[in-house]
Formats: structure tokens, sequence, C-alpha cells
């Protein structure tokens, strides 16, 4: 082996080979979704099984390809939990599609780092383009165009997106004067009791500290309450306190309520403070016109994120955040040393993205993303919504039809909250039940301090079989259990 090794001029896979393993990936891939509801949803292994399944050094010397494709049927299937099955139901959609996926075939091949313009030209417009098209798709205000005062980026997810907002909002309320000398102020925010858990911990890591994170009640349909919003602000600023961000959402993650940003954002003006609306599933439902009244009042946000990689289709990962202001977002993020600065950058004709976010080095995440919205077509996404919208009000209106199951709150678009009449134990049972058969995966969470079931319609291939074989696997489990 070692005298093999030492003649070689070099071990990399060469573009003819390449081509030859390429086909046989896409291959795999191709009938890995043919097969894909064969497997069970949730996967079955213990901790540990897999590193078990490992050696415990790394090779030596080189190994074929073939036998590295084959350890992916063999060591790494099991361990896969299957969010591209038509039969997951859990958490929030993750969803794929094969444009998105030759898209990012394609940016891996490019291998680019698009930190900044001169780095690559394409990288960059082709993001502003992309962005400013999705402007016009989702009904969203002109101020996030980048022909105006804002302008959009691409993220890697909306947790990150929402720390921006979070720093941004922090350093127009101290004038740029918390990255100078630290947050010397005392600042309030503020954000629902269903807010996503990255809302927290960014108020954390912007030094704000989570105390300082103030948690609004919500009302019957688990939407932060705006009187109750206003009266904390009032509150906080009697006591000395410097109010500078609310974090509202469009569709929460436990129930997808709907915060009324139109009441929200008139306290916001009137007290200046930043809005950020969190838009991360349910964004994409702004395509289509009819469900854009569940988002008025949009136009009083500072900012805006929502996933592509949720619900158009779109790979993981890839979020949008939008802001209105892009000068207090590049203030706030941008540092300049010498090796990275370059005619293009002072000409101040181009935008440099890694102005726009936490990291310096950026993928071309765009190109994914301008595939599925060529590939589909604004039509084309508006009819899979459209369908996952009507799959979860069919469902909602089964479970009212059984009177053994309780509709917890009208879902309002995909998502479908629900339990089975009886204790939190026995709701428990009934999931455990369901995701251990490996027919479907549900997750849960509380509402009112009540266990609850979660039904997420949305992933790309769902279909009314899908549903109507889910809901029947739910009504014979809990038979057994009532």
């Amino acid at each position: 082996m070692a005298t093999n090794a030492a003649a070689k001029t070099s071990f990399h896979m060469s573009p003819e080979e390449f081509r030859q393993q390429g086909h046989a990936v896409i291959d795999w891939i191709a009938d890995y979704y043919k097969r894909i509801e064969s497997f069970p949803v949730l996967s079955p292994v213990k901790p540990g099984e897999i590193r078990a399944s490992l050696p415990k050094e790394a090779p030596a010397q080189a190994e074929l390809f073939e036998e590295i494709l084959g350890d992916i049927e063999k060591l790494i299937l099991p361990g896969i939990t299957h969010w591209q099955s038509p039969n997951f139901f859990a958490y929030f959609p993750c969803n794929a599609s094969g444009p998105a996926i030759l898209g990012d075939l394609l940016s891996s091949g490019f291998g680019l780092q698009g930190m900044l313009w001169a780095t690559s030209p394409a990288c960059t417009e082709l993001e502003t383009h992309v962005l400013d098209w999705l402007v016009t798709a989702l009904g969203l205000p002109e101020k996030f165009r980048s022909s105006s005062t804002g302008g959009g980026v691409i993220q890697d997810t909306a947790s990150t997106a929402n720390f921006c907002a979070v720093l941004s909002a922090r350093e127009r309320v101290t004038n740029h004067g918390s990255n100078r000398t630290g947050t010397r102020q005392k600042l309030v925010a503020y954000t629902s009791n269903q807010a996503h858990s990255s809302v927290e911990k960014a108020i954390r890591m912007a030094g704000i500290g989570s105390d300082n994170l103030r948690v609004i009640e919500v009302d019957e349909q688990f939407a932060i309450c705006p009187s109750a919003l206003a009266a904390a602000v009032e509150r906080d600023k009697r006591a000395g306190l410097l109010p500078f961000l609310v974090c509202a959402t469009t569709g929460t993650t436990s129930s997808n309520g709907m915060d009324p940003l139109a009441e929200i954002g008139p306290v916001c003006r009137l007290h200046n403070l930043w809005l950020h609306v969190d838009a991360a599933m349910s964004g994409t439902a702004m395509l289509c016109p009819e469900f854009r009244p569940l988002q008025r009042g949009i136009e009083f946000a500072d900012s805006y994120c929502f996933d592509p990689h949720k619900w158009m289709f779109t790979n993981f990962d890839c979020d949008c955040f939008y802001v209105a202001d892009r000068k207090v977002l590049i203030e706030t993020l941008s540092v300049l040393p010498e090796y990275l600065r370059n005619k293009a950058t002072e000409s101040g004709e181009v935008i440099d993205y890694r102005d726009w976010h936490i990291q310096l080095g950026r993928r071309f995440r765009a190109l994914k993303l301008w595939f599925v919205l060529r590939y589909y077509g604004i039509e084309g996404l508006r009819f899979h919504i459209r369908e996952h919208v009507r799959l979860a009000q069919q469902f909602a209106a089964w479970v009212q039809e059984d009177k053994h199951f309780e509709l917890v709150v009208p879902p309002p678009l995909n998502l479908v909250c629900f339990r089975l009449n009886g204790s939190d134990e026995l709701n428990q049972k009934l999931m455990d039940a369901l995701n251990q058969s490996g027919d479907l995966y549900l997750t849960h969470t509380k509402l009112n301090g009540r266990f609850v079931l979660r039904m997420s319609i949305a992933q790309t291939n769902t279909e009314q079989r899908h549903v109507e074989k889910a809901w029947k696997r739910i009504q014979e489990e809990a038979s057994r259990l009532v």
C-alpha cells in the first residue's frame, strides 16, 4: 500500500470519476425518494448505536467510492429520521425538492465564498434580485426592496435573523454606543409567551439578559395581547427602563398563532420600538393573497424574516431576512480589516453581504432559491401551499366530528393542534404509540398547560391519502387506549 501511495501524483477525484460517481449518487437519491414511504418515519435506533457501527479511527488508506456510498445504505440510513417522508407531520416542515437539490449541487460545485461582491458578483447580485422578487410575490412593503432604504439578505435560519434584528434594534436605540462601550442602558424587549426560543437566546447573546425580556400574555388564539404589551411598555418607562424592541410572530411554533401586527405596530411607533416579525414557516403562505390578512399591519415592521426551507420547497438552510433601513444593520455588523478592502467596496456601488449577518463567509444559497422560483413559478408554489392548507382544514374537520377528540384551537393555515379527550398521560401514550409504529411522526406542545398533539401538514409530497391514513392510524391507536 505504501508503494502505491508513493507512486501516486494525486489522490483527488478526477472529473471523469466525478461524473461517474455523481450519476450514482443522483440515482441513489432518486431511488430513496421512490421508496421513502417504506421506512419508519422516526429512526428506531438507540443512542450510540450509529457510532458503535463506525470504525474507531479514520482510514489510513483511501477507500473505494462504491464502498463509501454502500455504507450510506448500511450504516447511515438506519439512523435517519425521514423529514422528507410524506408521513412526516412533526415539528414543522423542512422540505426539499428536486430543483432545490440540484441548485444546491451547483452551488457546491462552484465552491465559492461570497463574502464580498468582488469574490463572486453573481452570488451577491442574484441574491439581491431574488429577494426583491419575493417582496412583490409575498406582498411585502416596498421599503424592504433593495431599490429603497432597506433590502434583503439570506441568513441560515430565522434564529440568526432574529439575532441580527435584536442587535440592530439595540444599536439604533443606543446610537451605536453598545458596540463601542457595551450595553450600559437598562434595555428591555418584549415578545409573547408563544415566541420561538431563539428570541430569548438572541436577547441573551446581545447582552440584554433574559430578565429584561418581557413575556407578554396571549389571547385565546395564542396571539399576543396588544393592550398587555402597551401596559408593559408604559410600566417599564415609568420605572426608568428603556424599551427598545418588540418581536412579533406570524405563525408561532406551538400553535401557528398570528400576532396582530396592525395593533402592535402603533404601540411600537408611539414608543419608538423596533418591530421585528418572525414569520419562519407561515411567511411562505403570503404568496397566496387570500392569506395576507393574517399579516395585516406588516407595514409597521422594521425587520422581517421567513424560511423558504420550511414551506417553499427549498432545502435547508435558507432564511430570508429583510430590513427597512439597511444602514442601521450594516453599521451594526460591519468590521472592515485591511485584508478585505477592495475597489468595488470602496466605490459604494455594490452590496457586501458580509456586513448583513454575523459570519464573514457565505455560500451561494440564492442559487437553489432561484431554481425553485423558476421551476415552480409563483403559480405552482401557490397551488401546493393551498393544497396543504386544504388538507389541514380537512383534518381539523375530522377531529371536530369525532367525539373522542378535541380541536384545541382553529387552525389558520396548515398546523392542527388537537388532543384525545382525557389526561396528558393518555395523549403522551397515543403519540408514543404512533411514532413507534413508524407509520407517521407527530410531536407535541403544551397550550394552557395541557399536552397537545401537533399535526403539521406541509411536506413536499404529502397528499390526501397520507393525511387520511394518518387520521385512520390516530383513531385506531386511540381506540386501543380508551
